[in-house]
């Protein structure tokens, strides 16, 4: 916690004092959202984003999960937890990314001195976060906007992040009524492994369209498609 208030305050001090633009990746404690406002992101010169590991998970984990969820900066209090969500709704934190780091199981072995730093965290990071509106006050309307609609707008990414005409259809499409259990055998991931594994989420992702094109169709990959160059509004 000293570690990641020290320098998230000098960057913030920095920052206002020559009138810089700053975003700040990875909180995750409560005492830095002490330095963050909560007026709209149009307003802001300091934005800040958090990921799902901070919010899903807390230092109790580590007792079942060992350096599974060794990442950098650490996870962190239940209390740091919890102010964390707050902050997800009252506009502090701008968005969620998912720090996506897919290691082999292997590097993940040893204490904490030994044990490399990340986890993967695309696959699941949008059921964990979705996850987080049946169990705390976070809103499917938080998870859209810090997930999809802020990001496009705080790096002026240009027709995409909205559902609207004339944008890319980027899109996911959500069975709230179907559930999916983590396990090996649904890792996409190389790495073959999650720190969700045995967990159950009330969500299933049932397509996924990137470009207009659809990529994911329950549980079928269509890889044929090739990416596209985004594009910016600056």
């Amino acid at each position: 916690e000293e570690a990641c208030f020290s320098s998230t305050s000098k960057i913030v001090n920095l920052a206002k004092q020559t009138n810089t633009r700053l975003h700040i990746a990875h909180i995750s404690t409560k005492k830095e959202l002490d330095l963050l406002e909560n007026v709209s992101l149009e307003q802001k010169l300091i934005t800040a984003e958090t990921c799902p590991q901070y919010l899903y998970f807390n230092c109790n984990d580590y007792e079942s999960l060992g350096a599974r969820i060794k990442c950098n900066p650490a996870i962190k209090t239940p209390s740091d937890q919890n102010a964390l969500l707050d902050a997800i709704s009252d506009g502090r934190i701008d968005t969620v990314a998912t720090d996506h780091a897919p290691h082999l199981l292997s590097e993940k072995e040893g204490d904490c001195l030994k044990a490399v730093s990340g986890m993967p965290m695309i696959q699941f990071s949008l059921l964990a976060m979705l996850q987080l509106t049946r169990t705390t006050n976070l809103t499917i309307e938080n998870v859209v906007e810090k997930m999809c609609h802020n990001p496009a707008v705080l790096f002026s990414i240009k027709n995409r992040g909205f559902i609207q005409k004339g944008y890319i259809a980027d899109l996911v499409l959500i069975d709230p009524n179907k559930k999916t259990e983590v396990a090996e055998s649904s890792i996409l991931s190389k790495c073959k492994w999650s720190p969700f594994e045995g967990r159950v989420f009330d969500f299933s992702v049932t397509h996924t369209f990137v470009n207009g094109n659809l990529v994911f169709e329950n549980g079928k990959i269509h890889n044929q498609f090739i990416g596209k160059k985004i594009e910016f509004n600056r």
